[in-house]
Parts: C-alpha cells; structure tokens; sequence
C-alpha cells in the first residue's frame, strides 16, 4: 500500500544504512515533494482542492469507548513527523532550555561534536521511550479492560505493554522500553508512568542522554478525531537537573495499517563488522 503524504518512505534503503544518510535521504525526499506540490499548484487555476480523510478526521469529534472513556485508536494508524530533538520548536510545542547536570552535558556535546554516530538506533536497536512516538514511523493504540498495547512500525517493530491500574515491580528488569503501568485520567488522558530502562537508549536523535534511572510520564489525550497530544515529563538525576516536559501533536491516517519492516534487513553496518545478513 503506497501511503501519500506520509512521513520518509519507512520501506526505503536509505533509513537502514546510517542515521546520517537517513537525514540526508528525507531532507531529498522532503525537497521532491515541495516541488512536486509547488508544481501541481501551479497547474489548477486557484480552485480549492477537495477535503483529504485526514482534514476530515481533524475536525471529527473525540471517539469515546463504551464506558466513555477516549478510544486512542480505530481504523487507522498514528503518523508522528520525526522528532529529531524533543527540545527545538522546530519539532515540538516549544524551545526547552534542557537541565543537564555536567555529565549530561558532557554526553550531549560529545554526541553533538561527532554527528550522533553511535546513535543506537542507526544499529537497529529500540529506540526507547519518548523516542519511539517521535519516529517517522506509524503506531497504533490497542485499549484493553486490564492493559494498553502499542504496536510500533518502525525501528525494532516493537511493541509495549502498559498494565493498568498496576504497580511497579520492586526491583523492574532493565528494558529498552522499561516497564509501564498507567491509568485514565478521567475520560480524556491516559497517564503511562515507565521506569526500569537499560540507559542504554538516547532520547532523540540529537544526542539528549537516558541513563538506567530514567524515569517518564506520558499523556495521551485525543482533542478531535483526527489529532493525539502527546506529553513526555523525562526525570533522569544522572543527566537532568530537574525534571522537563515536551509536546507535541501526531495526526490520525484513517483506513491505514502498519506494515512489516525489519531494520536489520539491509543494515549495512553488518558488513563493517565483517559479516552480513542472510540472504
């Protein structure tokens, strides 16, 4: 299924080889397709264009499920634009001046001076949380009675499980994604509250550090139809000086489904090492 005006092209080589080439191949694409519109505006005479699905779903009103609580999901996908930095208004509701404590930004400028190039996920591996709700990949929401699932496309094609209602283990085993209770903040929030990660992960793709004592606290809520906000409180004492708060909106694709993709299929990276994929 060819998904028009999606976010970069999640089948293509370009997002498996290295995360640099990945910004280089989306800033192209990105670049083609302004033309593109430029283009095609230029040949209709000022006539408006028809309403897409999703300027429909934007002003549709919030789904509830049947206890009237907001239904996170349906027919469709979740589509966030990519977050390369969950500080910069470029990306996200507002500037952050972040935190850091010395060895946070020490990490942070080290990442800055060699060009993110051990970013983990340019290695395929998960890309964490807040991270993965700001991936150019879609997601969807599964609300269960007694947990929430979410399924995510792209990076690792992972999943998370968030209890509800839940408490957390005494002594969490360190993940990549940590682990997740939560809980509905009325009829219109769900609260996920995660600890217990690996510190192995970066928060975003400009280097902002996690250690094993993150710890976040995310809002979902569902203004309309066809738009989620999303909300990532980040407490680390290792690398923050204080907890922080970032946001942003990801638009509703009705009627789309996410796809399989595996990183490691064409992961170049392989073939430094001295190896490959097999065939």
């Amino acid at each position: 299924m060819v998904r028009e005006g999606s976010s970069p092209n999640v089948k293509s080589t370009s997002l498996k080889l290295t995360v640099r080439s990945t910004i280089l191949a989306a800033s192209a694409l990105a670049a083609l397709s302004f033309a593109s519109k430029g283009a095609r505006a230029q040949s209709v005479a000022a006539k408006p264009a028809p309403a897409s699905a999703t300027d429909k779903a934007a002003v549709q009103p919030t789904p509830r499920l049947s206890d009237g609580k907001v239904d996170l999901g349906g027919k469709g996908v979740w589509a966030p634009i990519w977050v390369l930095d969950w500080a910069d208004k470029k990306y996200v509701e507002e500037n952050i001046d972040v935190p850091m404590t010395p060895a946070g930004a020490e990490l942070y400028k080290e990442r800055q001076a060699n060009h993110s190039k051990d970013d983990p996920e340019g290695y395929c591996l998960p890309a964490g949380v807040p991270r993965y709700t700001g991936t150019p990949y879609p997601f969807q929401i599964i609300q269960l009675p007694d947990r929430v699932v979410i399924l995510y496309e792209g990076a690792s094609h992972m999943y998370r499980v968030i209890l509800l209602n839940a408490k957390h283990s005494a002594d969490p085993n360190p993940d990549w994604l940590g682990e997740s209770i939560g809980w509905y903040e009325g009829n219109d929030t769900l609260v996920v509250d995660t600890i217990g990660f690996n510190g192995r992960t970066w928060l975003d793709y400009v280097g902002h550090p996690s250690s094993d004592q993150l710890h976040v606290v995310e809002r979902f809520t569902r203004p309309a139809y066809g738009s989620l906000h999303y909300e990532a409180t980040i407490e680390d004492p290792k690398n923050y000086t204080k907890p922080w708060t970032t946001k942003f909106n990801v638009k509703w694709r009705p009627g789309w489904e996410i796809q399989e993709y595996v990183c490691l299929e064409n992961n170049k990276d392989l073939m430094h090492l001295g190896t490959s994929a097999p065939k």
